[in-house]
């Protein structure tokens, strides 16, 4: 295992760490996956209040004990945004109580995606914070985002938070920027679900692994980000023991890429321009505002993998979180288009997105699922 320091925190944290929303099917389960996380060289265990009893179980692990003196494990937990102080402090104060901790090494804002949050941040619950920081309960401040690279952005160049959790792996490189500011900022870097969000590596269909052999999908995108300086950790989100170990194998491989990892990075994106032709999407966002609110860059991007690599599972998966998970995924399906045109003007590719879309939306549109905590 590998340790790089999380920005101006100054923690050296374990370049995987423990993501806790899915090890929930039992406390003896979560604590077996914990101990098994901790005996790896894992030292960072992320949860949230959002995650079912996702605190309370790591809380029960912690007291029972992981092997290791609590001073060389860090913890941090999610808060929802809110405009509250006081609800902000209640949070913080329950968080505690279900992990059994005095101190909490770093809280994060889970959800900071949209306009109205960073605001609640800046102009109410951020005195929360700092008084929790003040009486020893928090130690360092971040913000997990699932929202726009604008808005990230925007959110890093506050200078309230010490570190972000953000989408960043090889098939969605949109937030490249917001990993150069938060570096430049001396921000630690911390990547949400690479092997899920990431295109469902761990089930890659034939296509994908022809293309990455003699790699494995998964392998390929974990090495893309362990051979970035910029970035800290990247969250494994292990269910069970056993989904630890494949991925902790390139634990300790986090040195620049290779000759052969760059050819097979250059297979793949040769592949897809090849593949898809003039139709493929180069994500420049210039289409961007919809009359109808479709995210029509994101519409597009999970087109290109389930026409290009045949990742049609992974794209509908996402494809299905479109008027379902409100500020989580937003936007419009590609059905949705009425054909206005606002767009066209717009794209330098000049793309029929009309076509595409509803091209997209034929192909990707099932029904939606939940959320694993739900």
């Amino acid at each position: 295992m590998q340790y790089r320091k999380f920005g101006k925190t100054n923690l050296r944290l374990s370049v995987f760490s423990l993501g806790t929303m899915r090890y929930l099917d039992s406390e003896e389960n979560a604590r077996q996956t914990l101990q098994q996380a901790v005996a790896l060289g894992i030292n960072h265990l992320e949860t949230a209040r959002g995650y079912g009893k996702s605190e309370e179980y790591l809380g029960a692990a912690l007291k029972y004990g992981l092997g290791v003196p609590r001073s060389q494990l860090y913890i941090t937990t999610k808060i929802p945004p809110t405009a509250d102080p006081k609800t902000v402090s209640q949070s913080i104060d329950e968080s505690l109580d279900r992990l059994k901790l005095d101190y909490i090494d770093c809280l994060a804002i889970h959800g900071l995606n949209t306009r109205s949050h960073l605001d609640w941040v800046q102009n109410g619950s951020i005195k929360a914070v700092q008084q929790a920081i003040a009486d020893g309960k928090v130690r360092h401040f971040g913000f997990s985002t699932h929202g726009s690279l604008e808005l990230i952005l925007a959110a890093i160049n506050t200078d309230l938070f010490e570190f972000v959790n953000l989408h960043y792996y090889y098939f969605f490189q949109r937030n490249a920027a917001a990993v150069e500011l938060a570096h430049q900022k001396d921000m630690g870097v911390f990547i949400i679900s690479p092997a899920d969000k990431g295109g469902l590596l761990y089930t890659p269909p034939p296509t994908l692994k022809d293309l990455c052999h003699p790699l494995s999908p998964l392998e390929l995108n974990y090495r893309f980000l362990l051979s970035d300086r910029r970035i800290t950790t990247l969250s494994l989100g292990a269910a069970n023991p056993a989904e630890l170990i494949e991925p902790l194998k390139v634990a300790d491989s986090d040195f620049p890429l290779t000759t052969l990892e760059l050819e097979v990075l250059e297979r793949l994106q040769t592949h897809q321009t090849n593949v898809l032709a003039t139709d493929k999407c180069s994500q420049c966002y210039a289409c961007l505002p919809c009359p109808e609110n479709i995210n029509i860059p994101e519409v597009l991007r999970l087109r290109n993998m389930a026409v290009a690599y045949d990742m049609t599972e992974y794209a509908k998966y996402r494809y299905g979180m479109f008027e379902n998970a409100g500020h989580w995924f937003w936007g419009m399906k590609g059905n949705r288009c009425t054909s206005c045109g606002d767009c066209l003007p717009r794209c330098p590719e000049k793309l029929d997105i009309p076509a595409l879309l509803e091209d997209a939306h034929e192909r990707l549109n099932r029904e939606a699922g939940r959320r694993l905590w739900e």
